[in-house]
């Protein structure tokens, strides 16, 4: 049975960017094929910032990506995903 395709919106914040964007940066490597945009806007002054994720894929896809970023430590994830 295959998995249906769904919308997602999911919000990254790199509270540690010097220590945590590599492996950020990786896992969304490996997840690119389902990354339909992406934005990122660093906060200037601190040692943060935050991306901006819209994703198509199946639930288990997103899932993978969203749980991988939120392994990372310095990194929140928070994500929406249609019905």
């Amino acid at each position: 049975m295959e998995l249906e395709s769904r919308i997602a919106v999911v919000g990254v914040v790199v509270e540690d960017r010097v220590n945590a964007a590599k492996k950020v940066n990786e896992i969304l490597s490996l997840h690119a094929d389902i990354i339909v945009g992406r934005l990122g806007v660093p906060h200037k002054g601190k040692d943060a910032g935050v991306i901006a994720l819209i994703i198509s894929g199946t639930t288990d896809e997103i899932g993978s990506l969203t749980g991988k970023l939120g392994n990372v430590e310095g990194v929140k994830v928070k994500s929406a995903i249609t019905a």
